[in-house]
């Protein structure tokens, strides 16, 4: 697929693949015209990439972690920047607090929802009755 296509399938602009391409994040294949091609499993991987930038992290960590994006890949860790680790971990932290903060709300708009449902079944009985 074009870049276009990926951008679309994504939600990621094609100035942002673009640079994902230059740091090494995503490499599609070169046609003989020079164009890019982009195979299909590059779509999870771009949405992957655009997640952990969109939480914060930087694209140089992102690449010293792309093996854990494509499992089952065996992960091997040379020369790990310093400081690697506990960005890291305040980063995996986070990111449980922010989804124990979601599921929490979820939760509420579920029973919102629930109570909604139970008013207007009553209601119709009161109606029918």
């Amino acid at each position: 697929m074009r870049i276009g296509e990926l951008a679309k399938k994504t939600g990621v602009p094609a100035r942002m693949l673009r640079y994902y391409e230059e740091q090494g994040l995503i490499s599609p294949r070169r046609l003989d015209n020079g164009y890019r091609m982009y195979d299909d499993y590059l779509v999870d991987r771009v949405k992957k990439i655009r997640g952990l930038v969109d939480s914060g992290i930087p694209t140089r960590i992102i690449s010293s972690i792309l093996p854990c994006l494509d499992q089952p890949q065996t992960i091997v860790v040379k020369n790990a920047e310093p400081g690697l680790r506990e960005l890291l971990v305040t980063e995996r932290d986070r990111m449980s607090d922010k989804i124990d903060f979601l599921i929490h709300n979820r939760d509420s708009i579920t029973r919102y929802i629930e109570a909604i449902d139970a008013a207007a079944t009553q209601e119709q009985s009161l109606e029918a009755g």
